[in-house]
Order: structure tokens, then sequence, then C-alpha cells
């Protein structure tokens, strides 16, 4: 059975398993801010491409269009932060895996207006893979505040990344035993230039 179809069979049985839990998000969110249940944002993909990413809202609707770490937690919804603690937003990404738009794990795409992390990451040739739902950026705690810094563990993670590496960046997206022991054994040296060894 092709890889791809079996990723896509996979991708979109967890969709069907988290629909009920999807469901009572969704009435959470309407009883507190109304519609939309969901977030819809455009990305930069592979290659510099713009594509649409679909989240589950945790925001209320006057949020203002910014990267997460720009955004006062004022606007955070209630039910947004149990629905970001168990990563309830980011299952409905899975649509933009299975259309080919990312992968499960790569460097988390940037928004059209960051343009210092857009130039950052095109002189290190991030743009020339997908990008990813969850990455190593995010697990070693790096986010889109600090633009150099994410862009060189991106490089670093693509250079370094195999099947094992992307696993533990997966399982270390959800349980916190797996994401430190990738904080403590790969690590990023302090000029941020080389990557441990797992």
């Amino acid at each position: 059975m092709p890889i791809l179809f079996t990723r896509n069979l996979i991708c979109f049985l967890v969709l069907i398993l988290l629909l009920p839990l999807m469901l009572l998000a969704s009435i959470l969110i309407f009883i507190e801010d109304g519609f939309p249940i969901f977030f819809k944002q455009r990305r930069i993909g592979k290659n510099k491409e713009i594509f649409t990413i679909y989240k589950i809202r945790t925001m209320k609707n006057n949020t203002p269009e910014l990267g997460t770490h720009q955004i006062n937690k004022n606007f955070l919804l209630k039910v947004g932060r149990f629905i970001r603690a168990i990563k309830l937003d980011e299952f409905p990404q899975l649509v933009n895996v299975i259309k080919g738009e990312i992968n499960l794990v790569g460097p988390r795409p940037g928004l059209e207006n960051q343009y210092l992390l857009k130039e950052e990451r095109d002189k290190r040739s991030i743009f020339d893979v997908k990008p990813g739902i969850t990455g190593l950026s995010q697990i070693l705690g790096y986010d889109m505040s600090n633009p150099q810094k994410l862009a060189e563990i991106d490089m670093n993670y693509i250079e370094k990344r195999t099947n094992y590496l992307n696993f533990l960046i997966l399982l270390g997206t959800f349980f916190p035993l797996i994401k430190n022991y990738l904080v403590n054994k790969i690590g990023v040296s302090k000029n941020l230039k080389v990557i441990k060894n797992v």
C-alpha cells in the first residue's frame, strides 16, 4: 500500500474519531462567541506558495490578524484554553495534510505579513520543504517571535531529519515526557548552529 495513501487514510480516520470531541468544542465555542467555529488563515507553504490553513477557533471574533505570540491573551476564548491544552485546535490541519499542502512534521508555516521570518527562512532554503503541523522549533520552545533563531533551527532540522526524529517530534507534541527527552537529548548549541544527535 503506498505510503501517501496510508498517511491520508490515517489522517481521515483520526478526524472521524475526533468528531464527537470537535462537535462538543464547536457547541462551546458557539455558546461563548458565536460563529464561525473554524479558523482559516493564509500561510506560506513550500516554494512560498500561499495556502489556507484550517484550525478550530480559540480566539475571539475581533482578534487581530497577527501571529499568536503577538496577540494579547485577553483575546483567547475561555473554552479556547482547554482546546489548546489538548491540541484539539490543530487537528483540522489534517485536512491540509490530506490535500498535500503540509506534512505532519516540518517547519511551522508563517503568515504572509511576517516579513522578517520570511526573509530569514528564504536565506536558509526553508521553503524548499513542506511545512508541518508541528515541528522541532516548537518542541524546543522557539516561536515566530525570534525569526532568526526559528529559521536557524528549522534549517538544522531539515539537515538532520529522519523518520525516527519526526516520530519523536510528533509524540513530543502531545506527551511532555517525550518533549523533555527531545529538549535534553537533542538540544541546540548556544550559537544555534548544531543540533546534537538523538
